[in-house]
């Protein structure tokens, strides 16, 4: 079909099946593009040599090829056009393979032309942002710029630009970090952040999120470690009134709320399997059905997920879902430890610092150079976090010598990360127990005790949190005699 808005966003449509591809063409004219249509990957080379095309849609399967043909040209002649690829239903390793080939992204069929109109729109607004530097480096991040809410263009690269500059440091494995987040961003592949807590892995999602085309949608964070066992598919994807005793009214959850934006699971790696297979069907057909609903609702958002955790070693050991591993590890980010970024406590301290000043009123805080030289020799087994602990610390401790840092010594410090005495020996082992049963109980009351006021006297969450079963917590509550402040029935019981 001819261009007929040589005037508009050129888009190209490569599509053997006739239907399908006038069904694309139509519907992208009257949104004010000028289609072109192929229909072999050979026909659609012969266009793209004939000139540049805002975005291309390319179903995967061709009669002379793969849709992955096309795609692979495009990044080897570096070439400005966002591919979408569309793949048969339930072909997640399709998708997988294409976003992790640079494809902008991907569509199931049957093709939802309201999702066909939004992904061709983001691609197409993407690919006509010029890439801006970040750190003396182009970046390919871009921002969405065609809704009346969204920001203009030098707004939205300057909240990009500052998403960045809150990752503080310029040591080499920080620089990494920035330049792959700006990279990446631009996607809508998976991206899986690891790391050790603290290291600032929600920090790295939400620069993510404000470098992308979906940058003016909203940032959902979910602390997948958090959410009791019994209300998971609640949570993520809502609730219909009568769904469950509770449920008085319509709930929307995390997928719904995050729509058009970013969904980051945080501590994914602790979800039960049950809810990684629910998760893993929502992330492949992107839809969901809410609890006590017949239908389900298409859901646009993109998944960032974090954790602490070895995943390859959960898979192996059979607690997290290889599919989902391998659905969520499209793109990955490691960010290091502090210990292995050092040169940049300097900068971090007088971020930080500023940081509580804001917060609290007062005038910022300096470290001086004794404070910086001891921070240097810390080993910061908590990270970033740690040493905002230990800065607020020394804030509300300072008097007029300036900063007061109450630091563990070196031996301290090993012997808390490692649990063993200071010359490096084992730990000393307490004295036998007369009774061990009941000394066997004492702990167990106290690690229960413990779970329980965490997570305030939720019977539910607790139980979750320590991997027993809510009849195992009622048992053992029974047994050890612990007090609730409740009563025997807790609030918890019902949604249960």
């Amino acid at each position: 079909m001819p261009n007929t808005h040589p005037a508009g966003p050129r888009v190209l449509v490569i599509d053997d099946e006739p239907d399908l591809r006038t069904l694309y063409e139509m519907t992208l004219l009257r949104e004010g593009y000028g289609v072109e249509a192929a229909e072999t990957v050979a026909s659609a080379r012969r266009l793209l040599d004939g000139g540049r095309f805002d975005a291309v849609i390319t179903d995967m399967r061709l009669p002379d090829g793969s849709g992955l043909d096309v795609l692979r040209a495009l990044a080897l002649e570096n070439r400005p056009e966002r591919c979408v690829m569309i793949t048969a239903y339930g072909s997640a390793e399709n998708a997988v393979e294409a976003l992790k080939a640079g494809a902008f992204d991907y569509l199931t069929k049957p093709v939802d032309l309201k999702q066909f109109r939004s992904v061709v729109a983001s691609a197409v607004e993407q690919a006509a942002r010029p890439a801006r530097p970040i750190n003396g480096r182009r970046s390919t991040g871009t921002h969405k710029t065609s809704e009346s809410t969204t920001p203009p263009a030098h707004t939205a690269a300057a909240m990009g630009h500052d998403a960045l500059e809150r990752l503080v440091g310029e040591s080499a494995a920080m620089r990494s970090v920035k330049v792959r987040v700006a990279k990446v961003a631009g996607s809508m592949a998976p991206v899986l952040i690891t790391g050790e807590s603290g290291t600032g892995k929600e920090l790295v999602a939400r620069a993510i999120h404000a470098c992308s085309h979906r940058h003016a949608g909203p940032f959902v964070a979910v602390n997948c470690s958090a959410i009791p066992g019994a209300l998971l598919e609640a949570e993520f994807f809502g609730a219909r009134r009568g769904a469950y005793t509770g449920s008085v009214q319509d709930r929307e959850g995390y997928f719904q709320a995050a729509r058009n934006g970013t969904l980051f699971l945080d501590e994914v790696g602790d979800l039960p399997l049950a809810m990684q297979a629910k998760l893993l069907r929502a992330i492949q057909e992107r839809s969901v059905r809410a609890v006590g609903q017949t239908h389900e609702d298409a859901v646009d958002v993109r998944i960032v997920s974090a954790t602490h955790k070895d995943l390859v070693a959960e898979v192996q050991a059979g607690r997290f879902r290889q599919d989902l591993y391998y659905r969520l590890n499209v793109i990955d980010i490691s960010l290091p430890a502090l210990r292995d970024r050092r040169e940049d406590v300097p900068a971090l301290c007088k971020a930080l610092l500023h940081k509580i000043a804001k917060e609290s009123g007062a005038p910022a805080s300096q470290p001086d150079e004794a404070l910086l030289q001891r921070l240097a020799q810390y080993e910061f087994i908590g990270n970033v976090r740690e040493l905002e602990n230990l800065l607020h610390r020394a804030v509300a401790l300072a008097d007029e010598n300036g900063l007061n840092l109450d630091l563990p010594s070196p031996d301290v410090a090993a012997e808390q990360s490692t649990g063993s005495e200071p010359d490096g020996g084992p730990p000393a082992l307490e004295a036998l127990p007369c009774d061990l049963q009941a000394h066997l109980d004492a702990h167990e009351r106290a690690i229960l005790v413990q779970a329980l006021e965490d997570c305030q006297f939720n019977r539910t969450a607790a139980a979750t949190r320590l991997g027993l079963s809510l009849r195992q917590m009622r048992y053992r509550i029974a047994r050890l005699q612990i007090a609730m402040p409740h009563g025997e029935d807790g609030p918890d019981d019902a949604a249960a």
